[in-house]
């Protein structure tokens, strides 16, 4: 995966951008006042307001008693290269809005996992049974866990794009981390081993698949 996201921190030397998303160096200065000119000039510095600027993108962002007030961050992860499109687009509305509606962001995030389904080839329609397929064709059972833990899959489960008054920041931020979890494994590392397995030369591939064939007809017999 990616480096793991680093939310912007007050005072803290390298974290993700909220400008251009990338993990940049930060430079601090203090925010001073301004003094009218000819010529202009800088007064004394304005407590409890400071700037981190990105080495990367070269904007600023202000913060005010260490809290960011620009632009509006967020502590959630970005999503990852390979998400699909569709399923961005929900990952990255739910960042912009988890800190002020953590209910609304995690409603987001189910309905942004049913259209993930879509593209591992399941239905879509029932996450359950589309997680147990998943299961099956080699998601980690420690994330399926996870999606139970948050109460994504289950008998008590909340439908996808519905909001469950019992999720909290927390359980939204958990759901950013397990949507990436599961489209890197399923997604990216499976394109991986893809890109492996090309290389091996034809005649390599037809002595494996030979073994294989031979195996599966020994353990149906």
């Amino acid at each position: 995966m990616t480096k793991k996201y680093v939310a912007p921190s007050h005072e803290v030397k390298a974290f993700h951008c909220p400008h251009c998303g990338a993990f940049a160096h930060q430079k601090w200065c203090k925010a001073a006042e301004m003094r009218p000119g000819p010529p202009e000039s800088y007064g004394e510095c304005i407590e409890g307001v400071s700037v981190s600027v990105c080495s990367n993108c070269k904007k600023y962002a202000v913060w005010v008693d260490n809290n960011i007030v620009y632009p509006r961050s967020s502590a959630a992860s970005l999503p990852v290269e390979d998400m699909p499109d569709d399923v961005k687009e929900d990952f990255i509305e739910a960042r912009k809005i988890v800190n002020d509606s953590p209910r609304a962001a995690a409603a987001l995030l189910r309905l942004a996992l049913q259209k993930l389904m879509v593209h591992l080839g399941e239905e879509g329609k029932n996450i359950n049974n589309d997680i147990a397929s998943l299961v099956e064709k080699g998601l980690p059972e420690k994330i399926r866990r996870a999606l139970d833990a948050v109460r994504v899959v289950g008998n008590n489960a909340v439908h996808p794009g519905k909001m469950d008054l019992r999720d909290d920041e927390d359980t939204a931020l958990l759901l950013f981390d397990i949507l990436n979890i599961v489209v890197d494994v399923m997604i990216t590392q499976s394109k991986k081993i893809d890109e492996i397995y090309n290389r091996i030369p034809h005649s390599a591939k037809e002595a494996i698949e030979r073994r294989d064939k031979k195996k599966r007809k020994h353990s149906n017999s």
